[in-house]
């Protein structure tokens, strides 16, 4: 065939478009369209122009700071993505993205500025990225921080339908001299703020869990009445930006450590000076979901620790825990006084009493 017969050919097929391969431009850019309004509300002082360019403008001394240091992280979420995608419930998930981001920036002294969030999937529904962006831009609200900008990708092949991933991306400032930890020593005491449940770490577990347990996401939750398992299991991350950073700006904050995958033993040494142990006596109050997952999935209270936060989602150290803890109330949280500040030789450990039976861990009825 000629290549005159083979473009006549062509032509009366119909040339292919980047549709037929699976990617579709106007439902990107009805995406665009869609989330203006949410990130126009979570604008803030440092903030230049809006979303559309092909990179975010900020200007740190509109936003108050003079001699700036700059702090910047990223994080996922994780296999809880998997939940949000079985379940149908997208619009929490933007808020744990947020959460895992801001708040490893307040533990070092830092303000968070802006986010920029990374959206892929395989093939794009409007409906379900708008739910996931909303949270996201939730979360900025709660954070006081500027979704600035992000990513969507449009990957078939890659993702199977209805599937995507998630990743976050967020700067802070501190003023130089100002940043965390400081001045830790030994009799300072250690504070936990309560988590809202497992927040964005263990999903792996969980799910094994309730394979286990044979309940599906859409059962009651023997651990939360009124809610269904995917309820639960969706409780999005607390962020602790606005309570923290009141308390350093107070001057009554020395360190802090955000409880993620590792636990408190894993988290809490990374802002301890080597020499000392935080030395923890386990009496706050641990949510009756970690109890669920223990008993149901016989879990032991060590592997517990080492995977969840149990019921800590923010570990402080200071020296003066009164006043502090009156701050922190002030602003909402919910405080326990966890354990003390001890001398140890060689580097920064974590030292947990573990009473016979603890936590509560036992069966729900």
């Amino acid at each position: 065939m000629s290549r005159k017969e083979q473009q006549a050919a062509a032509s009366d097929k119909g040339s292919l478009s980047y549709r037929d391969a699976g990617v579709d431009i106007e439902a990107g850019d009805a995406l665009v369209e869609a989330i203006k309004p949410l990130a126009k509300a979570t604008v803030r002082p440092g903030v230049i122009g809006g979303l559309g360019g092909f990179g975010a403008l900020f200007d740190l001394k509109a936003a108050g700071f003079a001699d700036p240091v700059l702090v910047s992280t990223t994080d996922g979420v994780g296999t809880k993505l998997k939940i949000a995608i079985e379940t149908g419930l997208h619009d929490t998930v933007g808020i744990d993205l947020v959460a895992m981001c801001v708040n490893d920036l307040v533990v070092q002294g830092a303000e968070p500025l802006f986010f920029l969030d990374y959206f892929a999937t395989g093939k794009l529904s409007v409906a379900q990225a708008r739910a996931v962006i909303g949270g996201i831009a939730n979360g900025c609200r709660q954070a006081g921080c500027a979704l600035v900008g992000g990513e969507t990708a449009e990957m078939p092949g890659l993702y199977d339908t209805g599937d995507y991933d998630l990743a976050g991306f967020s700067v802070g400032a501190a003023e130089r001299g100002f940043l965390l930890p400081r001045a830790v020593a030994t009799g300072d005491h250690v504070l936990g703020l309560a988590s809202q449940g497992l927040h964005s770490n263990g999903f792996s577990l969980v799910r094994r869990v309730m394979t286990i347990s044979a309940l599906s996401w859409n059962d009651p939750a023997p651990f939360a009445p009124g809610q269904t398992m995917g309820q639960a299991f969706m409780t999005p991350t607390r962020i602790y930006v606005r309570s923290v950073l009141a308390l350093h700006r107070a001057g009554l904050l020395k360190a802090a450590a955000h409880i993620t995958g590792g636990g408190l033993s894993g988290n809490l040494p990374r802002v301890l000076p080597a020499g000392t142990a935080a030395a923890l006596t386990p009496t706050w109050p641990v949510p009756a979901i970690f109890g669920w997952l223990a008993h149901t999935g016989s879990i032991s209270a060590e592997e517990m620790l080492r995977v969840f936060n149990c019921g800590v989602g923010m570990a402080l150290v200071v020296s003066d825990p009164d006043a502090a803890t009156r701050l922190l109330e002030q602003h909402g949280e919910s405080v326990s006084r966890i354990g003390v500040i001890t001398a140890a030789d060689g580097q920064a450990g974590v030292q947990i009493a573990l009473p016979v039976g603890w936590p509560a861990l036992g069966p729900v009825t």
